[in-house]
Parts: C-alpha cells; sequence; structure tokens
C-alpha cells in the first residue's frame, strides 16, 4: 500500500467522544485524547452541547442532536467519566451498535476498560486497532397494568422497583418463569444482569456474577422475611415484581437513569435483552483480577497452585 493510500485510509476512521464536561479532569483527558487521535488522522466527533466546555481544535466534527444516528460510520465510542457517563454512553453503543471503551474518571467504574493514567495507551490501542470487542448481556423490561403494557425499557446493570415514600413499605410478589416464589415487605427489588452484579446488586447483598457467566439476578433490598435471599436464575428465564394493590406506589428505575411510576397493581417483567451493549477490551487480565483492583481486596500472603 503507497503512503497516499494509507494515509487515506488512516483518515476514513472516525471515533465520538463522550466526556462528563462538569469534571475538569474529564475535560483535560478529552484533550489529550482528541489531540492524539486527530494526530494520527483519525477523525473526532463531540456533542455540539459538551464541545462548548472542551478545547476542541477546528478538525473535530460537533453535532448537534445527540442521537444514535450521530454514531454512524463510527469505529468506536469513548466515554470519559463515572458510572454515570459510562452508562449514558451504554445507551449509545446500544441503540448504534458501536462498541463503547470507557475510561473511568470516577469511583469505581466497573464498565471501564482503563484509567485516567491510561490515556496514552488507550490513544495507541485505537490507533492500531489493538482491542477486542465483547458482548454484555442487557434485560428488557414491560411494565404491565390491568393487562395492558403501559411501559417498555432496557437495562444494562439493573432494573430496581423501590418504595416511593421513606415511611411505606413497598409490598410485592415474586415470580419467576410464571409461577409464583414468595411475597414480602421491602424497600426494593433488584433484577440485575453479571455486569450489574457489582453496581446496585452488589449493595443490596447480591452476589458478585462473573460477566461470562450467563444469568439473571433477583435481589431484594431490605426485606422483612426470613425468605429473602438473592437468587440467580437461567438467563432464559422470566423474572417479574408484582405491587400489589391497596399499598403506595413504587417507581422503576432502569439503570439509575430512567424512572416511571408504578402504580398499585403494577406488574414489571424482566427478560434478558434482545439488544446486547457491545465493549471494547485493551486487556486480557481476568475478571478477579479486575475485581480485586477495584474493590482493593486484600491478597497478600496468597502463593499461587503447587507448581
Amino acid at each position: 500500500m503507497t503512503q497516499d493510500l494509507a494515509r487515506t485510509h488512516t483518515q476514513a476512521r472516525t471515533v465520538f467522544l463522550l466526556a462528563h464536561t462538569g469534571r475538569p479532569a474529564a475535560v483535560r483527558s478529552a484533550e489529550l485524547v482528541v489531540k492524539g487521535l486527530l494526530k494520527a488522522g483519525i477523525g473526532v466527533r463531540v456533542l455540539e452541547a459538551e464541545a462548548r466546555d472542551l478545547p476542541l481544535p477546528d478538525e473535530v466534527r460537533l453535532v448537534a442532536e445527540a442521537t444514535p444516528q450521530c454514531l454512524d460510520g463510527c469505529e468506536l465510542l469513548i466515554v470519559l467519566g463515572g458510572d454515570g457517563t459510562l452508562l449514558r454512553g451504554a445507551e449509545f453503543a446500544r441503540a448504534s451498535g458501536v462498541p463503547m471503551l470507557g475510561v473511568n474518571l470516577g469511583s469505581v467504574g466497573f464498565l471501564a476498560e482503563a484509567e485516567r493514567d491510561d490515556l496514552d495507551k488507550v490513544v495507541d490501542r485505537v490507533v492500531s486497532r489493538a482491542y477486542e470487542v465483547e458482548e454484555r448481556m442487557t434485560v428488557d423490561v414491560v411494565v404491565h397494568r390491568n393487562g395492558d403494557i403501559v411501559h417498555t425499557d432496557w437495562a444494562l446493570n439493573e432494573a430496581a422497583v423501590q418504595k416511593v415514600s421513606a415511611e411505606r413499605m413497598l409490598e410485592v410478589v415474586l415470580e419467576i418463569d410464571g409461577r409464583p416464589v414468595t411475597g414480602f415487605g421491602c424497600d426494593g427489588i433488584v433484577c440485575a444482569t453479571p455486569t450489574g452484579s457489582t453496581a446496585y446488586a452488589f449493595s443490596a447483598g447480591g452476589p458478585v456474577v462473573w460477566p461470562e457467566v450467563e444469568a439473571l439476578l433477583m435481589v431484594p433490598i431490605s426485606a422483612h422475611a426470613l425468605f429473602a435471599k438473592p437468587l440467580v436464575t437461567s438467563p432464559d428465564s422470566v423474572l417479574a415484581v408484582e405491587v400489589l394493590p391497596h399499598v403506595p406506589p413504587g417507581v422503576l428505575w432502569c439503570d439509575g437513569r430512567r424512572t416511571v411510576e408504578l402504580p398499585p397493581g403494577a406488574r414489571v417483567e424482566v427478560r434478558r435483552g434482545a439488544v446486547p451493549v457491545r465493549l471494547a477490551r485493551l486487556h486480557h487480565a481476568s475478571f478477579t483480577d479486575r475485581l480485586v483492583a477495584k474493590f482493593a481486596l486484600p491478597v497478600s500472603g496468597w502463593r499461587g497452585a503447587p507448581r
């Protein structure tokens, strides 16, 4: 391939950048990433609303409307921020099918592939296409009322049914695969994916599930019952939470970003999502190592298996 053809081929590549511009670290990180990509001949797109807070060169293409179509022709979606920004990026990634590469600027950031100190490596890997793409399971959520579908949604981490008022518990009955399991008063129920097992479900006392395990989780929050343990089901199961009639309403949160009120008698069904979220991976490190690093788990004294 001649030098001119190689340059043309490289310039045809485009990356979309999404950043939490309210964080000074995100502004500095965005500037470094954009400069590195443009220097390598890779085009960059940024939302117009975010560009006002970012020191961007004129070569960056600004996109006025935040729709899945704004990622058309993009190779990657690079997201700079904490968990909330990464989940916002997941909405774009799912709707567009473009893989998301997250750089964590927050505290934990299990969805992120890199930390802020790795920005040079991130740019180098993107330029050389030294990354792999994996698919993460999602859940589709349907809310019924009096036999009618009143709301549909999805989640990468979890769909959480919660109480609204602090002074009253939520009264629910849980169902799996069309059969009732148990009922109780509680603060809520978390229906999570393996990806979401280290998020809200973990905080509620749920198990950590390795991402390659295909399963669904149902985790009660502060339940007033003897049998209120986390449940792990088949990925093909249908989980349902019914809010009992004649009790205060509840609320449904999907990934902590999208919400809808659940009137008494509402039924929430959660099943494996039809559309996954694609994540770009730079490292082959095991999830075990990621877990130890993110939670700073004590592993001193480990000797490993006998050789």
